[in-house]
């Protein structure tokens, strides 16, 4: 997939994302086929890891039963959460 494909699709991810959550935070990265995401938003706090991961499927269900999407890597944050992450990273 060229380039500007490839960042066509990551940018459509996104903003599907954006469009069906309430997120302050979407990035959006592949290596080849292998899409990761990861989404920081209040809408995960109190959620169990499965709904997290269910609630970033939903909007991208099309794509993911199309084969467009067939893996994909989500991890899912809180902003505090997500900033307690980025310190440790960091480190």
């Amino acid at each position: 997939m060229e380039s500007n494909e490839q960042e066509q699709k990551l940018a459509e991810i996104k903003s599907l994302l954006e469009q069906a959550l309430e997120l302050e935070e979407v990035h959006v990265t592949s290596e080849g086929t292998h899409f990761k995401i990861v989404a920081v938003g209040e809408c995960f706090d109190g959620m169990s890891r499965i709904k997290q991961q269910q609630a970033i499927y939903g909007p991208l269900m099309d794509r993911v039963t199309s084969g467009e999407l067939h893996a994909i890597t989500i991890k899912t944050f809180t902003p505090t959460q997500w900033k307690r992450e980025k310190v440790f990273n960091m480190a």
